[in-house]
């Protein structure tokens, strides 16, 4: 089967399109012949080897996340699960081929009317998106910034705000048209990567959820309104400075809040259950996707420069 593999670390050119053998489903898990898998900004931080510790090795098979049809399953699962439409998390590892195994833990059933493309734009960074917001916990009328709202995880949680009754709804991003773009789905305020701009935004925020990371985030921290709560959810900009806490104290007296969010953390079950809840909501219209480039499996490559370039609006979504 065809898959793209990490021969490098660092730049896109460093994926390579390779042949491997069909993989066989072990004990608990389902195969399923992929029909999208999502690019995501996890993929382009495992690329680029941001975050250190995970113990990868050149020839990594990248992937987290894939839809298709269940072909094959493994040792005590129910074959029912043979010939069913899914979308499946296969860890770190595994999404970017033809064929893909996932434990059937962390398989789910798609609904009518819902396509592969619109499960593998969903499916991760719709449920980061409720638990970074549950985590936050803004109330009804305060207000929310939402940075890096571009990207697949950025467009969930615009909607969610706005959808839970935040009194504004800010965006960083890049441009003005992206920005419209934004306010179809609920933002109140634009203002650039910055934080800046926007004459008629907030000054302060009452939470911040943040995809970006990156040298840039001190002064984030710094516009938290007192009793401001900040989740951050990626780094796709790269680590913050090492000394960022030092915002933090400095504000003491405002009792700020600063979390990470790692679904890791979340049970399966509870990600299983928003989950179904979200892909019901969009398969009704009621939750809508963004799909920004639907390209060959062969192309990974150009998906990853894409995402590198900033130029990504939505999820990029590859096909066998």
């Amino acid at each position: 089967m065809k898959a793209v593999v990490i021969r490098t670390f660092g730049a896109p050119e460093g994926l390579e399109v390779v042949d491997l053998p069909v993989p066989a489903p072990g004990p608990g898990q389902v195969r399923i012949t992929t029909e999208a898998i999502g690019v995501g900004g996890v993929d382009a931080v495992i690329r680029r080897a941001t975050i250190g510790g995970l113990g990868l090795k050149e020839g990594h098979l990248l992937g987290s996340e894939a839809a298709g049809t269940v072909d094959a399953v493994g040792e005590g699962v129910d074959a029912s699960w043979v010939g069913r439409r899914v979308w499946a998390f296969t860890g770190l590892t595994g999404a970017y081929a033809e064929r893909a195994v996932a434990a059937v833990e962390d398989v789910l059933p798609l609904p009518e009317g819902l396509t592969a493309t619109d499960a593998v734009t969903l499916g991760s960074s719709g449920v980061v998106a409720h638990f970074a917001l549950d985590r936050a916990r803004p109330a009804p009328g305060e207000s929310v910034l939402v940075r890096g709202a571009a990207g697949s995880i950025g467009l969930s949680t615009v909607q969610l705000a706005a959808g839970r009754g935040a009194g504004a709804v800010a965006v960083t991003t890049s441009s003005a048209e992206r920005g419209e773009r934004l306010r179809d789905l609920g933002a109140t305020h634009v203002l650039d990567r910055s934080g800046e701009g926007g004459a008629d935004a907030p000054e302060g925020f009452d939470v911040v959820i943040d995809v970006v990371g990156g040298p840039g985030l001190p002064g984030i921290v710094d516009r938290l309104n007192p009793n401001g709560r900040y989740v951050i959810v990626g780094v796709v900009a790269g680590q913050p400075p090492a000394d960022f806490g030092t915002r933090l104290l400095d504000g003491f007296r405002k009792s700020l809040t600063f979390a990470t969010l790692s679904l890791d953390t979340v049970p399966n079950a509870d990600r299983q259950k928003v989950r179904a809840a979200q892909f019901a909501d969009a398969a009704r219209g009621e939750l809508r996707t963004v799909v920004h480039d639907v390209l060959p499996l062969v192309d990974a490559a150009k998906a990853h420069r894409a995402m590198d370039e900033g130029t990504v609006f939505g999820r990029i979504v590859l096909v066998p």
